[in-house]
């Protein structure tokens, strides 16, 4: 187990720099807007784009600022510093960071317990009015925009727009400080964000734990006298969670990135809503690093994963 995570480190390194070197082939070589024009305004002049270009080192080849921004990040652990605003991309995203993170965390946690049980109780309730109940809902939650979802939830329960007056509004999560002030205001966006995944997870739970009950071991488990609840929680759940261990982990990973419509939605200064601006703006540093920051969190996610999988599954050995 020992060498296995070791080598998997490695390749994250080895990842890490290749996708830091194609980011930046796709800003140079791709038509993209110019920063240092971007920066000058519209009553902009030749000389002032030239000062400024040479300002953010945009006239150096760009191998040559590659090596620089790597040698930084490396050595410093310095992602740059923003075009747009002059601070260092590293606090930038800390201090964004938190809020991503509060987030996805809580989403999480609710999609996947309600995924599991929700699934698994379809199972066991085959072909019967509440597993077509649980179906068809899911099925119109996946359907579901999350941003559709999000406008809807705030004219419905929120303070200030909504005709039900019972959770925050949108923005409130920045008038509150500490995570038990600040836990109601992502009472909705923890819901708008769970609700398509807890529906794509219980379809799937559904339908593993409907492939394992039909196993020759649980079978045998049950002409053992085990219990139905003993055959269920403790032989076909391990065996049937196993791919929604695999899912949650590309999930979490990738919404650490950044969960950009329900940040936007809700007004939650996250890592998503900061690249979106930052691609808007062409803000090179930022870009490069909110893209391997959410790397590093997708290929962190799936190591635990991984890990993960020896714990949960008796058969999986390294």
């Amino acid at each position: 187990m020992g060498r296995y995570i070791v080598r998997r480190l490695l390749w994250v390194v080895v990842l890490m720099f290749f996708i830091s070197l194609l980011v930046f082939a796709i800003f140079y070589l791709l038509p993209t807007a110019d920063p240092a024009t971007l920066r000058a305004g519209r009553q902009s002049t030749p000389e002032a784009i030239a000062a400024i270009r040479e300002q953010l080192g945009l006239d150096d080849p760009w191998y040559q600022q590659y090596f620089n921004y790597m040698k930084d990040l490396v050595l410093h652990f310095d992602f740059g510093t923003s075009f747009t605003n002059d601070a260092p991309v590293r606090d930038l995203l800390l201090d964004r960071i938190p809020a991503t993170l509060f987030l996805v965390v809580g989403a999480a946690l609710l999609w996947l317990f309600l995924g599991v049980a929700i699934g698994t109780l379809s199972a066991v309730k085959r072909g019967s009015a509440s597993d077509r109940l649980a179906m068809g809902t899911a099925l119109v939650f996946i359907s579901a925009p999350v941003y559709w979802l999000g406008l809807v939830m705030l004219y419905l329960f929120s303070n200030d727009i909504g005709k039900v007056h019972i959770f925050p509004g949108a923005g409130s999560y920045q008038d509150h400080h500490g995570i038990i002030d600040r836990i109601p205001s992502m009472i909705l966006p923890w819901i708008v964000l769970a609700a398509a995944f807890t529906a794509i997870y219980a379809r799937l739970m559904r339908g593993n734990m409907i492939e394992v009950l039909s196993e020759d071991y649980i079978r045998t488990a049950r002409a053992k006298g085990l219990s139905e609840r003993k055959v269920i929680f403790k032989h076909a759940l391990r065996a049937a969670i196993t791919p929604i261990v695999t899912l949650l982990g590309l999930d979490v990973g990738i919404l650490l990135g950044g969960a950009i419509l329900t940040e936007t939605v809700f007004n939650i200064p996250g890592i998503g809503r900061y690249a979106f601006n930052a691609i808007n703006l062409s803000d090179l540093p930022v870009i490069q690093g909110t893209v391997l920051f959410g790397a590093f969190f997708i290929v962190m996610m799936s190591l635990i994963v991984d890990v993960l999988y020896a714990f949960i599954d008796p058969r999986v050995r390294y």
